[in-house]
């Protein structure tokens, strides 16, 4: 996989974007961890920031879930959580970025002893922030973990909606194998019941049924990843049909196994079979980028043109769950960024 120095950066991205498939903890930076570790009074068992820096390499998902588990005790403060958040919408900002939903995993920080609500009000303070400086909208997911039990999720629903934060909607997400959504249907259905949004981590390194699980049982409208689809001819069809849109993360998919190398990645496949694909980060300080940098490798290794750019641009948007004003704002931004002269110019 070609460096962000390696790529060809003449290929104009389109702007702006909407990222839906977005981890905040995934976002903590080397630098970032022991930062906040010396902040709070932790002993890091690392040599110093290069060597954590070297562990960043992963022979698939449980690897990478050890490191991401382990690197989250850093953060112990509602002001840990508002710094975390603030600087991956400064990034995501800088990357063309304008509506953010963004994943949280509150069971993972209440198993360690943070309330729920020292997390949700840290992240909604930077995302108040950054819709009154940057101008930027989106809302907080959060996340089921899988290979906990549902009856803990249930429990991390209630509390999260007792701290009186806004969310927008309910996911599903960690390790995926062993782990079927159909264990979840009680907790997704009382998300809807609560007026939320519903997501879900499938066929990543799940089989395709867990897709189709995730639609019929769980309520999705999204799915998060969904690479493995292409397995299944019908399960093509009805994502197309319905245009069910999946948040695909190229470089996650490279740096946790899911293909080898980037040129492998079924991303322009997906494309031509009419599916509703958008490009998002996943963990971009595990993985490699955040979307500017995951757009650019796509665009130089899977020689996207600038169609295919600003289709997966117009596709994330069309995805959100922004208001139907917020989108066509955010469309109508995009059509004025990227003319027709533009299209299909490398």
């Amino acid at each position: 996989m070609p460096t962000t120095a390696e790529l060809d950066t003449s290929v104009p991205l389109p702007a702006p974007l909407a990222e839906l498939h977005l981890h905040l903890e995934g976002t903590l930076e080397p630098a970032a961890i022991f930062e906040l570790a010396g902040r709070n009074g932790i002993v890091l068992p690392y040599a110093g920031v290069d060597d954590l820096a070297e562990r960043y390499r992963f022979t698939g998902l449980q690897s990478f879930l050890d490191l991401y588990f382990a690197n989250m005790s850093t953060l112990v403060t509602q002001a840990d959580f508002e710094d975390m958040t603030r600087r991956y919408l400064l990034r995501a900002h800088a990357a063309g970025v304008r509506h953010a939903e963004v994943f949280v995993d509150p069971q993972a920080h209440t198993a360690r002893g943070i309330a729920t609500g020292t997390v949700l009000h840290g992240v909604h303070a930077a995302m108040r922030r950054a819709a009154a400086e940057l101008h930027m909208t989106g809302g907080i997911i959060v996340c089921a973990l899988r290979d906990q039990p549902p009856a803990d999720a249930m429990d991390m629903l209630d509390t999260s909606l007792a701290t009186g934060v806004p969310l927008l909607g309910l996911g599903l997400s960690s390790a995926e194998a062993g782990h079927p959504p159909a264990d979840f249907r009680e907790v997704f259905a009382a998300a809807g019941e609560a007026g939320l949004r519903r997501v879900a981590h499938a066929g990543e390194e799940g089989p395709p049924e867990y897709i189709w699980q995730a639609l019929d049982l769980l309520g999705a409208e999204r799915i998060d990843h969904g690479v493995r689809c292409l397995e299944d001819p019908a399960l093509v069809a009805r994502l197309a049909a319905e245009r069910i849109p999946l948040t695909v993360c190229p470089l996650s998919n490279v740096c946790l196994r899911v293909v080898d190398r980037l040129a492998d990645h079924p991303l322009r496949r997906m494309l031509d079979a009419g599916l509703a694909v958008c490009v998002n980060s996943d963990d971009p300080a595990y993985f490699g980028g955040y979307l500017d940098d995951n757009l650019r490798a796509c665009a130089d290794t899977l020689r996207l043109d600038r169609a295919a750019l600003d289709l997966l641009a117009a596709n994330s948007i069309a995805a959100s769950f922004a208001s139907e004003a917020r989108k066509r704002d955010l469309l109508d931004q995009l059509a004025a960024h990227a003319p027709a002269d533009l299209r299909g110019a490398r």
